[in-house]
């Protein structure tokens, strides 16, 4: 078996995953064919004027990009460009069209999942590690429904309370995935202020802490507090979630979220530094068994 059929093989247990992970699977389709496509010797430019793409388009194909994948027609033609042998041709297309299964999340109404956020959901469901930073709120992922709901109201106040539930439906089905079998390592490091600012009522903060507690003596989840008395940490402005994947040669995604919009980044010099940053937070911040004993200080002493 040559090398790049060795590489492809890697990805045939990608095929029979029982929940489709459409995100992921575009990603390593577009790896894939980015790579086949540099041992053919072609650049991206060449390789779109032969098949007659924009370059524009080839490289959203190739970062996986989109809401929907690429189409069989078109990545049958760039593999008929790059002369593809049979296997590999065959699970790639596999791949491609085991992307076009809609994920669970892609259900809901897209007013609720807009693309950037569907990119979101379908990147942390595919990580195997999902670090991030929260200076404001406690992580979507270790959020309770009360919590999500009171987070809701406060961005949202004028919204109908039917469109409130659905978000908050929302996010607690994304918690389900922190009780896999095969659940990503989840490292959060919170700004201690999170602890402090009472979001719906003192008992949603009681709730919320006590689910905190619990989270964190999971053996895949990781919690660290960064104290208000740590004045030199490097805190980021905004939220910052670190993103890796299990193997087939995925890059790191870093996801900056804004104020209806957010951004990723992919290039290694930029997800190094901010995982550069994370490292150094984590250094800042309490130790993990320090950190739930904060937590139950809190509780405590301001939510008792």
């Amino acid at each position: 078996m040559s090398a790049e059929s060795a590489r492809v093989s890697r990805l045939e247990p990608y095929l029979t995953r029982p929940e489709p992970a459409p995100t992921l699977l575009k990603m390593l389709v577009g790896v894939q064919l980015a790579g086949i496509r540099e041992d053919a010797g072609l650049s991206q430019l060449e390789a779109a004027r032969a098949v007659g793409f924009s370059p524009a388009k080839l490289s959203r194909i190739e970062a996986g990009k989109g809401r929907r994948p690429p189409t069989e027609a078109d990545v049958r033609r760039l593999l008929d460009l790059y002369r593809t042998d049979a296997y590999q041709a065959s699970v790639l297309v596999q791949l491609l069209r085991r992307a076009g299964e809609p994920g669970w999340w892609q259900r809901y109404d897209k007013r609720l999942m807009p693309e950037w956020f569907d990119r979101l959901v379908g990147l942390q469901e595919a990580a195997t590690a999902i670090r991030t930073f929260q200076i404001q709120y406690v992580p979507g992922l270790l959020q309770t429904p009360a919590y999500t709901r009171a987070v809701v109201r406060r961005g949202m106040p004028t919204a109908p309370d039917r469109e409130v539930e659905r978000r908050v439906e929302l996010r607690t089905r994304r918690t389900e995935l922190l009780h896999r079998p095969d659940a990503p390592r989840v490292w959060a490091v919170l700004d201690e202020s999170v602890l402090l600012r009472v979001l719906g009522s003192p008992e949603v903060m009681r709730e919320q802490l006590a689910h905190l507690v619990e989270m964190a003596g999971l053996p895949h989840v990781t919690v660290q507090i960064v104290p208000l008395d740590v004045t030199h940490a490097c805190a980021p402005s905004i939220p910052v979630t670190y993103l890796r994947f299990g193997g087939a040669d995925l890059p790191d995604v870093v996801y900056l979220e804004h104020i209806g919009s957010a951004t990723f980044l992919e290039d290694r010099d930029e997800t190094e530094e901010y995982r550069a940053t994370l490292d150094r937070l984590a250094d800042d911040a309490l130790q993990p068994r320090e950190s739930v004993a904060l937590l139950r200080k809190a509780l405590e002493q301001r939510y008792p």
